[in-house]
């Protein structure tokens, strides 16, 4: 507030250029979006990812069922490309494919082949799995904690993105500022300077 009322005072001061003041009002604006708009705008980016990823948690804990699985046999697929995770984008080890039965969501009984925790098994060990609703293997849902650190985190990233994005716009427009005032000065110098000195000149 103190800042406002001084420029709103110096605007009478003879000595005031208007460059002066434009810059006077950009730093205000500046601090002003630093201390409001870069939170809000992280608080906003944060809050819309959390509500995404919260529903994607509800989806993924309504459609995925975890069973256990029994170890039958050795799936003896070797070199396989193994399970596929869409959502670590990773292969994993061939070598912990086993054919086990468990059952579905429905209860239904399924034997097939899945990617076990460990690569040394034998028949009869039993493991955990995540199944889909067709009773394929899935990874585990979502855990609502887990995505609720990923959106604060992302809030935060966002806050000081904006916040870079406000000092970046704010620097280049003193930068113009101060380009603008030099080029007045070699205006004003111009016209002057050869004169400059002389007795007499001016009266």
């Amino acid at each position: 507030m103190r800042v406002v009322l001084g420029i709103w005072r110096w605007r009478h001061n003879p000595l005031r250029r208007t460059t002066d003041l434009v810059e006077a009002w950009l730093a205000v604006l500046t601090a002003v979006l630093l201390v409001f708009g870069a939170p809000l705008a992280g608080w906003i980016g944060g809050s819309e990812l959390n509500s995404s990823l919260q529903r994607t948690v509800a989806t993924q804990q309504h459609e995925r069922h975890e069973s256990t699985a029994v170890m039958v046999a050795d799936s003896k697929q070797h070199g396989d490309v193994g399970f596929f995770d869409p959502e670590s984008a990773a292969t994993q080890d061939s070598d912990a494919r086993v054919v086990a039965r468990y059952h579905t969501a429905d209860k239904a009984e399924h034997v097939g082949t899945v990617t076990a925790p460990r690569t040394r098994m034998e028949p009869g060990d039993t493991f955990s799995i995540w199944t889909d609703t067709h009773g394929t293997q899935v990874q585990p849902p979502l855990n609502g904690g887990v995505a609720h650190f990923h959106a604060v985190f992302t809030g935060i990233i966002a806050a000081v993105a904006a916040a870079g994005l406000v000092l970046g716009a704010w620097r280049l427009a003193v930068w113009r500022l101060v380009r603008r005032r030099y080029k007045q000065l070699d205006r004003q110098w111009a016209e002057v300077g050869p004169d400059w000195g002389r007795t007499g000149t001016g009266s």
